[in-house]
């Protein structure tokens, strides 16, 4: 909904204003508290909203999980599987990379678009949904470029094009590093870095994907009742390390609730986390 989307934009923008104006100096909605002077931070608002509200949202649902219980071997692709793939890989890695650059397309945006075109250009799509590796090769390829492509516009111009390069964005600005246009001539170690990662990244993908596969899915053998607590735990842990403050603690814990709250009307939260992150920048 686009309407839902721009409503949640706005709200974005209008906590980012939260804190200490910087053309007055005059506390804006602090309500007297000396942890809003310098505004929300967007850690503990995305931890919350992301994290906790969906841990929130899995307590109401049933606790069933199927675990592959057979063997997994063969998981190498054969020579005719990449033939089958490759077509799919292309189109896949060309959807992803123009749909990667565009603001707020998000993460699900390439790879349902790359399965719908391979469904489409399928000349059998009764195959489809029942191991075509053609609906497998094309997401994931479209996944990966999109994936990568998305911080073009990070690197360049300085605007996330979805919620996680909204957290890069955030993680940057804590080191000091203002991304933009002038990032690639002030601080090149820092983009080659970035794209030598990329390479580094695909290569460790085969490593951990293909040979440990077994041991991920046997993590999937661990309760819920075990594995929620320590999630929170986690989250608390780290929200409250950015800066040694409980406020922040409570800040994720409400903006749980608040998550939830978005779940159960559904709204999707990534574009107020946009918002968050570039109202300041947007006000300056």
């Amino acid at each position: 909904s686009v309407a839902k989307s721009l409503a949640m934009v706005f709200l974005g923008l209008l906590i980012g204003t939260v804190g200490i104006d910087v053309n007055s100096g005059v506390a804006r909605m602090t309500f007297g508290i000396p942890a809003l002077s310098d505004g929300l931070d967007f850690v503990p608002v995305a931890m919350g909203m992301f994290g906790l509200a969906e841990i929130i949202a899995n307590l109401e649902r049933p606790a069933v999980r199927q675990v592959v219980s057979q063997k997994l071997r063969d998981l190498i692709p054969s020579r005719a599987d990449l033939r089958a793939a490759f077509p799919a890989m292309v189109r896949g890695t060309v959807i992803g990379s123009a749909l990667g650059v565009l603001p707020g397309g998000g993460a699900a945006l390439p790879p349902f678009t790359a399965y719908a075109l391979e469904k489409k250009v399928a000349k059998d799509p009764s195959r489809f949904g029942k191991g075509a590796i053609e609906g497998v090769a094309g997401p994931e390829a479209a996944n990966n470029a999109g994936a990568q492509t998305s911080f073009i516009p990070l690197l360049t111009l300085g605007i996330p094009a979805n919620a996680l390069m909204a957290l890069m964005i955030g993680a940057l600005m804590m080191q000091g590093i203002q991304p933009g246009p002038q990032v690639m001539t002030e601080q090149p170690e820092l983009v080659w870095g970035v794209i030598a990662s990329m390479w580094t990244g695909n290569l460790m993908l085969l490593v951990i994907n293909l040979p440990l596969v077994g041991l991920w899915v046997s993590m999937l053998k661990i309760p819920y009742r075990l594995l929620f607590p320590a999630i929170v735990l986690f989250c608390c842990i780290g929200t409250y390390g950015i800066s040694n403050s409980a406020f922040n603690v409570w800040l994720m814990l409400g903006c749980a609730v608040v998550g939830y709250f978005f779940i159960k009307v559904g709204v999707e939260p990534a574009p107020l986390l946009l918002g968050l992150v570039l109202g300041p920048q947007l006000e300056e």
